[in-house]
């Protein structure tokens, strides 16, 4: 970065220090004025349909104005530290460094890492292998230190706990809050033990927000968490609310809760409860001991598009489908093209998802993984489809992961058993021939909609 890069992002940072102390005194007046100003900071066409999204929200004053309302009820130091942390460092100061690594060193750069702390958890799911397996796997503090420390170098400032339960390892977890102050970060978790006493330390830190796991209404969901869980649940977001603090909701659609987690009910009783955001995440068979029939059929994944896009429009709270949103980010976003996983043996993964890997970063640094033959090989072809509705490599196009594992030699990752690379990509390739002929369908409305807007 030039000198003139460098003064540029410093007269950026503190016009956004100064808006956002403007915007306190009388957000509904003043937000039109600080979207003016991060236009005129941000280099051309940076972010440009969120940043029209922005002022169509406010000009409309529809569901996602309400939602950046929403925002304003939280408590002022953690509404501060987001907006700096997550929209500042990570979205326009640290993606200009990501950009200049890319072109430095001819890889992906990710703009977040999910990192698991441990396998342990304080749960038994039916189905999760952590009750057997969990309790083994660590990756110390000065591991996760030395991770993020070595993702800020490269631009990376947000980070995002997996696991296991993450929580298991609080202290830890707001040790690292705490040194790295200018990073936001994300943990999914059971939300069982979030307690007043860590809502207070969350407050304490400013930079830490839970995503907490539900798989539908009560009844489904303490089928599979056990008997209790879903109340806890609603008491932890009860707490949150109550806190000022954010939060949202991560849930796994199947076969099995399709209709519930996208009906208009969870949608209001999520928004009820405080929640500003929901992350959908499509079932993946993967494992020794995934169940296929899990699965949602064509039928019902097109449902969750539908749905999903329809509340989009009308209620207040940010909603993502991971795998049906891949339009808006270009398809898959592993491999460190946006994101990759690091797992609690500290194996280096493209994707929460995919358990094969060449490096651990216990042995070799961060720039190294994303150097590695399996990462330069998500490098090198992504997209892995023009059908933005067939991003992944693994679920969508197997043929292509089967590929890219043993052309790069990666071995399996898995925490309970390892699984050869064509046992999965056998057990996906007949989900990925259903989906293809409703997928392609879909995605022909789609590029009609989009020829008709432009």
């Amino acid at each position: 970065m030039n000198l003139k890069e460098k003064a540029k992002q410093a007269a950026m940072t503190a016009a956004v220090h100064q808006a956002l102390t403007y915007l306190d005194h009388d957000p509904q007046t003043n937000i039109p004025k600080l979207m003016h100003l991060v236009e005129q900071l941000v280099p051309e066409n940076w972010y440009a349909p969120q940043i029209h999204a922005f002022h169509q929200a406010i000009e409309d004053k529809n569901n996602w104005y309400q939602l950046i309302l929403k925002v304003y009820e939280l408590d002022p130091g953690v509404r501060r530290t987001f907006f700096e942390n997550f929209i500042l460092n990570a979205s326009l100061i640290g993606s200009a460094t990501q950009e200049e690594m890319m072109e430095k060193h001819h890889c992906n750069v990710p703009w977040a890492i999910l990192l698991d702390p441990t396998s342990a958890c304080n749960l038994h799911c039916t189905g999760c292998w952590a009750a057997e397996y969990g309790n083994r796997l660590n990756l110390t503090l000065e591991e996760l230190d030395s991770i993020i420390t070595q993702g800020k170098a490269l631009g990376t400032y947000m980070y995002i706990f997996t696991g296991g339960e993450p929580l298991v390892r609080k202290a830890d977890l707001m040790a690292l809050c705490e040194k790295h102050s200018d990073c936001e970060f994300l943990s999914f978790t059971n939300g069982t033990l979030i307690d007043d006493a860590f809502c207070e330390e969350m407050l304490r830190v400013k930079n830490f927000v839970p995503a907490i796991s539900l798989e539908g209404f009560e009844t489904a969901n303490d089928g599979r968490r056990g008997t209790g869980v879903y109340q806890k649940v609603m008491e932890a977001m009860k707490r949150l609310k109550a806190h000022g603090l954010p939060f949202g909701i991560s849930t796994c659609y199947t076969s099995q809760n399709c209709d519930d987690v996208s009906s208009e009910a969870f949608f209001d009783q999520i928004i009820d409860a405080g929640a500003l955001f929901v992350w959908f995440f499509h079932y993946m068979p993967v494992g020794n001991g995934a169940v296929p029939a899990l699965l949602p059929t064509p039928e019902q994944r097109e449902q969750m598009m539908q749905r999903i896009r329809a509340f989009r429009q009308t209620k207040p709270i940010f909603s993502m489908d991971f795998q049906n949103d891949a339009q808006y980010v270009d398809g898959c976003i592993a491999g460190g093209r946006r994101y990759l996983h690091i797992n609690a043996k500290g194996d280096v993964e493209p994707c929460v998802f995919i358990h094969y890997s060449n490096v651990n970063i216990r042995n070799h640094t961060l720039l190294e993984a994303l150097q590695s033959p399996l990462f330069l090989a998500y490098h090198d072809h992504q997209p892995f489809s023009e059908n933005m509705l067939r991003p992944c490599p693994m679920l969508e196009n197997p043929e292509i992961l089967r590929a890219m594992v043993k052309e790069s030699k990666a071995v399996s990752t898995d925490y309970e058993s390892l699984e050869d690379v064509d046992t999965l990509c056998d057990r996906t390739t007949p989900y990925a021939n259903q989906w293809k002929p409703k997928a392609d369908q879909l995605w022909q409305k789609e590029k009609e909609k989009m020829e008709q807007k432009k």
